[in-house]
This record gives structure tokens, sequence and C-alpha cells, in this order.
């Protein structure tokens, strides 16, 4: 069952599957409100809901084209649907309860270009709503999504989204931050226990908050601890009896103050890239360089968000996360993408880019680098296009002359698919790092063949790096690949502190 949940979540991206946890919410809501089961109706959580997404479509277009900046219709929608799942919803035409929703969705839509610094903006859009709203006309997010009949569902799809992203770090230290404070303010004040908790699990937001809200990538530090450090900040104010001068906390203004964190230990930005050259690199893989505006400071083996706006995208969407392949000590951003005759409309998209379009990168992230140690023994293992993390790396230590006791493993069914040969070639004369070329399929293995052949296993591991149990491996590629390397690896004794696996979220 898990596998099957994998093989789905692989297919759709992070973005589009939040939009499908928030649009089954929002129809699960209608019918529970049409049977009572909720304390609004139908006509009101839809009519509500309608007019937030056409008041952030219209929003977005226009400070879009204010700023002369590319439009992205996926966090429109998703920024509108969770409006709608945690403002009141409306039945009447009256007006201030319109104006609040209208206010909502505009300064939502605001908040991207106007609160932002490098292009990237600070706060999630429906949290700096309703705190400005709070605060200027008095008016606040109920979180009505946070009640029993809807919780289930909230938890199901919570549980998906979380699984598809892999921030199990951020939630988890969230949720207990937030149930120890509270239960700590509840016994100072002598409530019960049992009565505290029941409130907070099945009749407050907190999984809708922790599963949807928290783990907006493009607001949380894209690293291990200073993803948990943050989610036991948020989890602290996230308690109602949390207040300063008066003022007492909220699950947004929690959010809020917790995004100006994010941005101190993390500072983001987005680059709009111009593309430079496409080079078809191998059967079904092509190299895209790009000219970034200004340099970009990264390490070797990081990932960033690529946004392609075009019409009439499909279920996969507009954005992509895609290892950078260039090394930092290059004047190019270059990225390795496998594409097939009937991919994705995005693949398509970059397929027919010329040096007039332009992609958004940022969120720039990952923890799969190089560790600090340059006397630590490394195994890197890659299948397919997850070789393009280690070309960035060996380039860069080729660059530097930087020598680290390195061994390449690197698989794919057929020799025309090996790529980057220039560079492992390179390092293996000048760095004298060892590289092993595998194929998978037999039938494909040429006469003069000199690499290894078939998939990578015990034996192998033996024999190409006998002091395995010194080494740290490095798995990157497609993922029944990534799992069988694991399992081969633990079953020679390799401790999992010593296996490191590429993963980024929206993997589609």
């Amino acid at each position: 069952m898990v596998s099957l949940i994998d093989y789905l979540l692989d297919r759709i991206t992070m973005y589009r599957l939040v939009q499908w946890d928030l649009r089954i919410l929002i129809g699960l809501a209608a019918v529970f409100g049409e049977f009572g089961l909720i304390p609004f109706g139908s006509f009101a959580i839809l009519w509500s809901t309608l007019l937030l997404v056409v008041v952030c479509w219209i929003s977005n277009k226009v400070f879009s084209w204010a700023f002369a900046a590319p439009a992205n219709a996926e966090s429109v929608y998703i920024t509108a649907l969770i409006l709608a799942l945690i403002i009141s919803p409306v039945a009447s035409l009256q007006f201030s309860s319109v104006m609040f929703l209208v206010w909502a969705g505009v300064l939502a839509m605001a908040s991207k270009y106007i609160l932002a610094i490098n292009k990237k903006h600070i706060f999630n859009p429906a949290a700096i709503a309703v705190v400005i709203t709070a605060y200027t006309i008095h008016q606040s997010a109920s979180w009505w999504v946070g009640n029993a009949v809807m919780m289930p569902f909230v938890i199901i799809g919570g549980f998906l989204i979380v699984r598809k992203i892999r921030r199990w770090d951020l939630v988890l230290s969230f949720l207990i931050a937030a149930l120890l404070t509270m239960l700590v303010f509840a016994i100072i004040k002598g409530a019960s226990l049992p009565d505290t908790l029941n409130q907070l699990l099945l009749h407050s937001s907190l999984f809708f908050f922790a599963f949807v809200m928290l783990t907006e990538p493009l607001t949380t530090p894209p690293q291990r601890l200073q993803r948990i450090l943050y989610g036991v900040l948020v989890g602290i104010l996230f308690a109602p009896d949390v207040h300063v001068f008066g003022i007492y906390s909220t699950p947004e203004l929690a959010l809020v103050i917790s995004n100006i964190f994010s941005y101190l230990v993390s500072p983001k930005q987005k680059l709009l890239l111009r593309l430079q050259d496409k080079i078809r690199i191998a059967p079904g893989i092509v190299d895209f360089l790009f000219t970034p505006e200004k340099q970009l400071q990264f390490l070797p083996g990081q990932y960033m968000e690529w946004t392609l706006p075009h019409p009439s995208s499909d279920f996969r969407g507009t954005r992509r996360y895609f290892t950078i392949a260039s090394s930092p000590t290059e004047q190019t951003l270059r990225v390795g993408v496998r594409v097939y005759e009937k991919g994705s409309s995005f693949k398509k998209k970059m397929i027919a880019m010329n040096d007039q379009d332009v992609i958004v990168a940022g969120q720039l992230a990952g923890e799969f680098t190089l560790p600090k140690d340059p006397k630590q023994k490394i195994v890197l293992i890659a299948g397919g296009i997850g070789i393009t993390p280690y070309r960035s790396m060996i380039k860069y230590l080729l660059d530097t002359k930087e020598s680290r006791p390195i061994i390449l493993i690197y698989a794919n069914k057929t020799p025309a698919e090996i790529v980057y040969t220039d560079v492992f070639d390179q390092a293996q004369k000048e760095l004298g790092i060892k590289t092993i070329y595998t194929l998978t399929d037999s039938n494909a293995v040429p006469k003069n063949w000199q690499g290894k052949v078939g998939r990578i296993s015990k034996a192998m591991i033996k024999e190409e790096v006998p002091d395995y149990m010194d080494r740290i491996f490095y798995l990157s590629g497609p993922h029944p690949l990534v799992s069988s390397c694991e399992k081969v690896l633990r079953d020679l004794g390799v401790a999992g502190a010593h296996i490191r696996t590429d993963y980024f979220p929206g993997l589609a």
C-alpha cells in the first residue's frame, strides 16, 4: 500500500496535490453543509470560494503587470482556497462580509509583490492577509475548517502532502511544541487536560495549519535544523494564551512572526533567467544553460524550484524542482532534464524555449552536499539523470583543485545514456576520483565495453569499494534505484547515518 501511495504521489507535483486536497475539502464541506453537519450552508461555502478565486486571480494579474513579474496561477488558486477554508463563508451580499473576503484576497496577492525582498515574498500570503485585516478592518479568520466532521479528511490529505514533500521534521516539531505549550497553559490555569486535548485535536485548526499552512515551501527554511527550530517557534506561538502587551497570538500571527525568523536564518531570492543554450547530451536528456542576472551563491548538489508559466498546463502544473548541474564556479546555471516524446506540458514548453523566454528560479535548498571534512571517504551512486548533483560536485572540485577520496558508480541502461564523461574523466586523471560505469541492460552491452554489467549489487560494492564500511554513500536517481541501493547497503551492514539520499519536493 505504501509503495502504491508513493507511486501515485510521484506522478503529481506538490502544488497540484495541495490544490486537489483543498478542492476536496471545499467540496466535502459543501456536502456537509447541505446536511447541516457544519454551521455553513453549501451555497455560502461555494459562493465565498468562487468570489475569493476571482478576486485573487484578478488581483494577481494586476500586480503581476504592475511589477512586470511572471504570474503563477497555481499559487493563486491555492491561496484562494486556503482563505475560503479559514474565513467564515457568507451567504448574503452584506457589504462588510463581502469586503472582508475581497480585501483578504487582494492583500494576499499584494503581499507576494510588495512585501518581498529580491523578488521573493517573505510572508505566507493567506496568513499575512488575515493578520492585516484583523488590525485594519477588525475582521479575523475563524479557521472554520477545524471541526470534528472535517478533521479525518484534513488528516488524510495532510498525510499525503507531508509524505510527498518529506517534511515530517517540520510538522512533528510544530505539533509537539504546540501540544506541550497548550498543555502547560492548561495546567497553569487549572483546566481539564482531557478537555484541552479534545478541543485541540478535534475542534481546532491544528492539523490543517500544520499540513497546509506551515509546509508552504517558499516561506520555510531549507535546512533540517532550521526547519525544526522554525516548527518549534511556530508551535509555541500557536498557543492562544501567548501574548505580548495585550496582543494575543492567533494561528496566522504565529506564522507571520515565524516567517520573519525563517527569512533571517535563510535569506531567499528569485532569479529571472534567460536561456543561453540547450544541448541534447544523450537520447532523451537535454542540458539547459541559463544566464543569471547576478551570480548565485549555492553549494554543489543543491536544487532550486523552477517556474515556467504556460497556457493550458497539464495536471503536473507550471513548477518543477531540478538539481543544479553546474558548479558554483561556472558563470551559467545548468540543469539536466530528461524529456519524453509524450512528456508534460512543462517540459514541452522548456524544449520550445528560446532566448526571449524567461524562467524563474527560486527556493534554493537541499542538504545533499559534500561533507565538510575533505578527508571523509564517500561513494557517489547515480542512476540516469540522478547524475546531475555529482556533475556539480566534481566540476567544483576540479575548478578548485580540491582532491577528495571519492568513488563514483554510475548506472545506465545503455552506453548512449551516459553523460558528463568529460568532467568525470578529467577528475579521474587530475584528482584520482575513481569512476565505475555499469550497464543494467545486458542486451545493450557493446563488444568493446570495459565497464561493469548489471544492477548495483552487494558483490559489486564489495569488489569496487572494499573499504565500504568507512565511507558515506550518496544515492541519487529514480526512486526504484535509490530504494534498491539503500537495501543493498543495509544488507551489507552500512549504518543508516552513512546513507544519504537525494530528495526534493515536487518530484514528478
